[in-house]
């Protein structure tokens, strides 16, 4: 599973808290509560400012081997 994390600032208590960017379900602040990130079914959509990229995943660095 291919994905990235990213840091987002609450756009209404400036907490920041990092948040995966396909997330399938509602990601809340934890300490205001205010929605973050709600899924769409594939990349999710970010309700806040995007501090920074904490960790970039691809395919080929996810661990996978495609072996068995």
């Amino acid at each position: 599973m291919a994905g990235s994390f990213f840091r987002v600032r609450c756009p209404d208590c400036e907490n920041e808290q990092v948040v995966f960017g396909k997330a399938s379900t509602e990601v809340a602040c934890a300490v205001c509560g205010h929605t973050l990130a709600t899924p769409t079914g594939g990349k999710a959509d970010i309700h806040g400012e995007v501090v920074e990229t904490v960790e970039h995943r691809t395919e080929a660095t996810d661990g996978a081997t495609g072996s068995s």
